[in-house]
């Protein structure tokens, strides 16, 4: 069991390589709008972090998650 700051850290270090511009991460930041993340993108940092824990994200759950704050919620809640 993982701890939500813990997680919230480990998902902030996956991010940083497609973090092109920079962007100061929180929980609200979100993928397409303030990382401007394209699909590609996308479905490459999803298939990073589940090689990293080890899950899978569902479509229908990748649809749901806009902001940082709730991937950490969909990942904790996967891996736990």
């Amino acid at each position: 069991m993982t701890d939500r700051a813990t997680m919230y850290d480990k998902l902030a270090e996956l991010i940083g390589p497609f973090n092109k511009k920079a962007v100061e991460l929180s929980e609200a930041t979100t993928f397409a709008g303030d990382l401007e993340w394209d699909s590609l993108t996308v479905m490459d940092f999803v298939a990073e972090v589940e090689d990293e824990f080890d899950i899978v994200i569902s479509m229908n759950q990748q649809a749901e998650i806009e902001n940082v704050g709730q991937l950490v919620d969909a990942v904790t809640k996967l891996v736990g």
